[in-house]
């Protein structure tokens, strides 16, 4: 059986690629989702696709179903998709690339089409100019002032690897190196170690006695397309995926001084060589240097970082932004940790756009050692999400009553809402409505492009309703492909302290949204903060790990989040928020 070698990533492209497609023709919005879905379980599938489908088990993947199985394996086999060719004999496969500006969904792409005859962002970009789009039906001056700058807004966007896109692929890559029998350690490095939000290259660093062995197995791995430069230290390559990397092996007793180097960042690297020059040393990547030309030579990070009377220093910390004092004071944060979390406060069910039925998500929940778990699928005017109506959630709440009773007291279940935050700054639900659920998350969706003035007066109006608990990733951004709204953060700061609203680290690497500047100030001035999931599926679960790369990046401890409260503190003070009792348990 020949292998066409593609990565989770390109899978899960292949099938957003075809759901984009779909959307634009008009199809079935059933057919969409179904391809959206599939696309979002390879994204944070585990294993790899290649494993799970020479091990035949494809259609175990969630929302996996024969048709899609069908697909991937002809993908797999040939590289090729007959399903793809003959939508894009329909559709233009550069339609596709107009849903790359924010301004333009698949509906204003389909109008543009039929009605403008544009297939792709250069033409759009001409039309624009030349005034041609604002008198289509829809689409007014304001509108295409909107999509110019969002054609200006992609050509500024990073070519930088989102995380979630880089680091299963880069652990992967970690577990053969430190299976290899010559290797004494191997860690990652650079931007991932560091949890940064997106990454250039993987960094790779590993000690051994046999630098040159390890060098010629990494560079002729299967994985490795193309051989940028080869060394007895350092190797770049670049994977068949279109990720690439650099590996540096040092000898084990200098390989503290080498993970420092490696892990960066540039800035917290210089700090530490002027300290080193103030003391008469000179510090590389292989030694500390004596003033009399002898070596110190250290096979762990924490021995270079004693010789300064410093702590060692957590690498989500290492970006310049004091730590080195903290260190030397011997005042680093004491970071929070997956075993602090207690709760996740923001999760979909099939009521939803969600995979799962509540029952199988506080199941998964449960398992992962949460005690509380807040369902809280999208409201009505999220059409494409599937948003439930005032009486459907009455509806809801009889199920997670039915899972509470199940589950017994080995997790709570909160019914909640993910609200949708209306042009206005209202709420896609009444009050009376709000009053009724557990928790409000009130998130923005759309509008993004809105002036400053008026989408930052937008959201502090919704962070000013009473019913509101949780602001869901604040921004609205979506790596690599949005830009979040143009907010005044110090005014939604502000808003946030005086209301007591808790504003959201979304853990989904698509958003990782407060990022860690404002999840930091956020802390700073004592704005209660929860690291959520978004969770649609029980193995989204998994990237909690990335929400807590940006609390730790962001300072963050412990008793700054509210879910790693007790359960009874967390449902007072829900609560206590509109003044009303304890919530109870079903």
């Amino acid at each position: 059986m020949y292998n066409h070698f593609m990565n989770n990533r390109e899978v899960a492209s292949t099938f957003r690629l075809i759901a984009d497609l779909l959307e634009i023709k008009g199809e079935n919005l059933y057919k969409i989702l179904a391809y959206r879905r599939a696309a979002e379980s390879l994204t944070n599938l585990s294993r790899d696709v290649q494993e799970v489908w020479q091990a035949g088990e494809l259609e175990q993947i969630p929302g996996i179903g024969k048709a899609i199985s069908e697909k991937i394996d002809e993908l797999l086999r040939t590289g090729r998709l007959g399903f793809l060719e003959r939508l894009t004999e329909e559709v233009p496969i550069s339609l596709a690339d107009l849903l790359r500006i924010s301004d333009v969904g698949p509906k204003k792409a389909a109008l543009f089409w039929h009605q403008a005859g544009i297939t792709n962002l250069t033409e759009l970009e001409a039309a624009a100019r030349a005034g041609k789009l604002h008198n289509l039906p829809g689409v007014g001056e304001k509108s295409e002032a909107r999509i110019l700058a969002g054609i200006e807004a992609l050509s500024r966007r990073s070519t930088r690897t989102p995380l979630g896109a880089a680091l299963p692929f880069a652990r992967q890559v970690l577990a053969w190196l430190r299976a290899l029998p010559s290797i004494q350690s191997a860690d990652l490095a650079g931007s991932l170690r560091r949890m940064r939000a997106t990454i250039g290259d993987i960094d790779l660093v590993a000690s051994s006695h046999d630098p040159g062995l390890i060098m010629k197995a990494f560079t002729e791995h299967g994985w490795v397309r193309h051989v940028s430069a080869a060394g007895e230290t350092k190797s770049s390559v670049e994977f068949h995926n279109g990720l690439r990397a650099q590996l540096w092996v040092y000898t084990p007793e200098r390989y503290g001084t080498g993970l420092i180097h490696t892990t960066g960042s540039k800035e917290h690297a210089l700090r530490l060589r002027e300290m080193a020059q103030k003391r008469g040393l000179s510090l590389s990547d292989r030694s500390i240097l004596n003033p009399d030309g002898s070596e110190q030579l250290f096979d762990s990070e924490a021995g270079v970082y004693a010789v300064f009377g410093m702590e060692w220093v957590p690498p989500e910390l290492r970006e310049d932004r004091g730590e080195i004092q903290a260190a030397l004071e011997g005042r680093l944060p004491h970071l929070v940790t997956q075993a602090d979390l207690t709760a996740d406060l923001h999760t979909h069910s099939t009521w939803s756009d969600g995979q799962l039925t509540i029952r199988e998500m506080a199941e998964a929940a449960r398992q992962r050692g949460l005690k509380v778990i807040a369902i809280t699928d999208h409201s009505a005017s999220l059409g494409v999400a599937g948003g439930l109506s005032p009486d459907e959630l009455v509806a809801q709440r009889r199920e997670i009553q039915a899972a509470q009773a199940y589950l017994g007291e080995s997790i709570q279940i909160l019914q909640g809402a993910e609200v949708e935050i209306l042009s206005n700054g209202s709420l896609d639900y009444r009050d009376e409505d709000l009053a009724k659920l557990d928790i409000v998350i009130a998130s923005l969706h759309s509008g993004l492009r809105q002036p400053r003035q008026q989408v930052t007066e937008r959201l502090v109006r919704a962070m000013r309703n009473p019913h509101v608990d949780v602001i869901g990733h604040p921004s609205g951004r979506l790596i690599p492909d949005r830009e979040g709204a143009d907010l005044d953060m110090e005014v939604v700061l502000d808003t946030a302290a005086q209301t007591g609203v808790a504003l959201e680290i979304n853990a989904h690497p698509a958003r990782l949204d407060l990022d860690d500047i404002y999840a930091r100030r956020s802390a700073e001035m004592g704005i209660p903060i929860s690291i959520n999931t978004d969770a649609h599926h029980s193995s989204e679960f998994d990237n909690i790990e990335y929400g807590l790369g940006t609390a730790r990046r962001a300072w963050l401890e412990p008793q700054h989040l509210i879910n790693t409260w007790p359960a009874d503190r967390l449902t007072a003070w829900l609560s206590s928020r509109e003044g009303q009792p304890p919530v109870e348990r079903a």
